[in-house]
């Protein structure tokens, strides 16, 4: 296939698992190591680029079960503005000249912050009409100039497009949520959808979680939750060095340390926190001056607060199972996860009111005794302070209460069911839409 004005050759790989044809593409840019994404960003869209045009030849070339697939029935799925180029080239160079024309494409936008922005003469560099030059074009009101926009013509050429949350696909259509391209999605409306993710049980079950299985840590179920989770708790305090009592709050946090997921305004609480008398665990890695932040809590009150820098998938599942809160102040939130495992785990979110978060925890209402957490509306330091003492207070003076939260987080169905059906049906409307 030619690319960047060279002819380059790919090659496939291919196995079937459970049902599933999986592809890989292999190029010798392909081939750096932990160092998928680096390189100069023009090397970096480039190799995106050849991943999309490989992604869109291997339907003729890749004989699954014996025969290629072909074009009959078949939806591409590109998710950012890696794949964003997907889309773009299924238009462009097949179905402007009547190939491919019972194919689909589908783009999820898991984080509009990125976009695969460069200066506008790059567009040369990825064959393309002059027609579809200008289609990249967008001036940036914060830099004042003209630009390539690779995602902004991604979802313009997409057939239908779907946000990782219904919060979210709204986010990205004000001026803070959509990074200059919420105008773009206002038009493009009519095909957008947000769906949640879905958790994989098979990984993710405090019944079957090999990681409870040893340390004197166990596994438990919603019929086994209170005694389960006491024992992962007791658990958890051992092996960070912690007091093991019942009785004290265990809050955590898991997660990258940076602006985004808000740790910082859980730091600006941590003098109150400390006069609360809770328990305080940290998971993650990030930016130097928060891991520092950490080392120093820690340091100033190491029978109250632990931190963990880096990341471990055992410690992330333990966690979860162990602490009584789990906290998420993120500033923006897509979809997120962490707060989907605590529920299915019997562990209560407090997060901030924002993207999926806001989607997937609803606030605790004493009166009809609904509710799987606690959300604030701002993320800043007070309103997430009050959140917290909210759940402190329920935490100590009304147990009941406290159960009840934890139980109804455990009875949801958190699978990909509910999202994978949801996904067909953005798939049926694509294959619908000529």
């Amino acid at each position: 296939m030619h690319h960047a004005c060279a002819l380059q050759e790919v090659g496939y790989f291919h196995t079937y698992l459970d049902g599933v044809d999986y592809v890989f593409v292999d190029h010798g840019s392909f081939r750096r190591g932990k160092d998928l994404y680096g390189g100069d960003r023009l090397e970096l869209s480039m190799r995106c680029a050849l991943l999309s045009k490989a992604a869109l030849e291997a339907v003729w070339h890749v004989p699954c079960g014996g025969v290629a697939y072909g074009d009959d029935n078949c939806v591409f799925i590109a998710n950012d503005w890696h794949t964003a180029m997907l889309p773009v080239y299924l238009q462009a160079h097949y179905r402007d000249y009547n190939q491919m024309t019972y194919s689909r494409a589908v783009f999820v936008i898991h984080n509009m912050a990125h976009q695969g922005r460069g200066p506008y003469d790059e567009i040369n560099q990825f064959e393309l009409s002059n027609e579809y030059k200008e289609k990249f074009r967008l001036y940036d009101d914060m830099f004042k100039c003209e630009h390539m926009n690779i995602l902004k013509v991604g979802l313009e050429c997409a057939h239908r497009i779907v946000a990782v949350s219904r919060g979210y696909a709204w986010e990205c259509q004000t001026p803070e949520g959509g990074w200059g391209l919420n105008k773009i999605l206002e038009t493009e409306n009519w095909k957008l959808r947000g769906i949640v993710n879905g958790i994989d049980y098979n990984e993710w079950s405090p019944e079957r979680d090999i990681f409870l299985q040893t340390d004197g840590y166990a596994n438990y179920s919603l019929d086994t939750l209170h005694a389960g989770k006491a024992q992962c708790k007791a658990a958890l305090q051992r092996e960070f060095g912690l007091p093991v009592r019942a009785d004290v709050p265990l809050l955590g946090f898991i997660g990258r340390l940076d602006y985004q997921k808000g740790v910082d305004l859980i730091r600006d609480n941590y003098e109150w926190l400390m006069q609360e008398g809770v328990q305080l665990l940290f998971l993650g890695s990030g930016t130097s001056e928060l891991e520092e932040s950490l080392r120093e809590m820690e340091s100033r009150n190491p029978q109250q607060c632990k931190s963990y820098v880096g990341f471990s998938v055992k410690m992330a599942h333990r966690i979860t199972a162990g602490i009584d809160l789990l906290l998420m102040p993120s500033r923006f939130e897509p979809c997120g996860l962490n707060q989907l495992y605590a529920m299915a785990y019997g562990t209560v979110p407090l997060v901030h009111a924002v993207g999926g978060l806001r989607d997937t925890v609803s606030s605790w209402n004493p009166d009809d005794r609904s509710g799987t957490g606690w959300t604030f509306p701002r993320a800043e330091t007070q309103p997430l302070r009050e959140a917290i003492g909210y759940a402190l207070g329920t935490y100590r003076h009304h147990r009941d209460s406290f159960r009840t939260i934890q139980q109804n987080g455990m009875s949801q169905d958190l699978s990909w069911d509910n999202a994978a059906s949801l996904y067909e049906e953005v798939m049926v409307e694509a294959k619908y839409q000529w």
